[in-house]
């Protein structure tokens, strides 16, 4: 059971740190809110997506590290 929970960390770790990456270095987001009409609320965008990519960068750290922890136990 903790493989599949170190797995599922795992993987929110990299889709999340792709998608923030993503969002932060070309202009995906950007052209997307554009495109509904929505820019006018990215002012605010830089100060949610650089914690974010942090926030993911670390999670995935921290899911290899538990993975690698759990696979040298047995």
């Amino acid at each position: 059971m903790a493989d599949g929970t170190d797995s599922k960390l795992l993987a929110t770790g990299i889709v999340g740190t792709v998608i923030a990456a993503l969002c932060c270095f070309t202009p995906v987001l950007v052209v997307a809110l554009g495109g509904f009409g929505l820019a006018a609320v990215l002012g605010w965008i830089d100060y949610v997506l650089f914690p974010a990519l942090a926030f993911f960068i670390g999670l995935t750290i921290y899911a290899v590290a538990r993975k690698t922890r759990r696979a040298r136990q047995h």
